[in-house]
């Protein structure tokens, strides 16, 4: 895993705009129903990546007006509580991820929220370049900080490794810390998916050698 220096890693000079996937209507990106865009490139290789392809910068397509009209109906839905950002790295993409939040706070306000995950920590972004503070400033929840592998944690919530975090952006940058998002829940136990327990006699006669 890389860990940049502030400034280090700027997104006018490794963004090509290209956005890996965007898929409206889904419930694993945060909270309540989303729309998510996962945009392509990374500089962070966190061993154990769930989305190891998205660091390659020309990963999918080029962001579009198409899509980001698209999205924006998308978001139009009364079902639909915010859009979530993802990647790829978005502060490393924030020519379209700047773009795409300006367009809906311009047209939804504060009425849907904007979610983002970043392998950048609230600090680390609080002394970053101006388009990576402008877009921290235009998010309402940040899940920060690379995915660590050997902190992996299935019972945390919207969150791999326990050094990451779920943060209420506003209430962070009112305070000048890291304040965490007040609706967060982990889990406080393990659930296997399948029961386990012994083959009986039928099962072990049918089983294959």
């Amino acid at each position: 895993m890389r860990i940049p220096e502030p400034g280090q890693w700027q997104a006018e000079k490794v963004s090509q705009g290209y956005v890996a996937d965007y898929k409206p209507f889904e419930f694993v990106d945060g909270e309540g129903v989303r729309c998510s865009l996962y945009v392509s490139g990374c500089l962070f290789a966190c061993e154990g990546c769930f989305n190891e392809r998205t660091w390659n910068f020309r990963y999918g397509q080029p962001y579009t007006d198409e899509l980001e009209q698209r999205v924006l109906a998308d978001l139009a839905h009364e079902s639909v509580q915010g859009l979530t950002l993802l990647g790829g790295e978005p502060f490393l993409n924030t020519q379209v991820c700047l773009r795409l939040a300006r367009r809906v706070r311009a047209e939804f306000g504060a009425g849907k929220d904007i979610w983002c995950w970043s392998g950048y920590t609230f600090e680390q972004l609080l002394a970053e370049t101006p388009d990576k503070v402008e877009l921290l400033g235009q998010l309402d929840v940040l899940v920060d900080g690379p995915f660590e592998i050997a902190l992996r944690d299935l019972t945390l919530q919207f969150r791999g490794s326990s050094n990451q975090r779920v943060l209420d952006v506003p209430a962070s940058l009112a305070a000048g810390e890291a304040v965490p998002w007040a609706r967060g829940a982990d889990a406080t136990q393990r659930y296997e998916q399948v029961a386990h327990r012994p083959l009986d006699q039928h099962e072990r006669t049918r089983s294959p050698r």
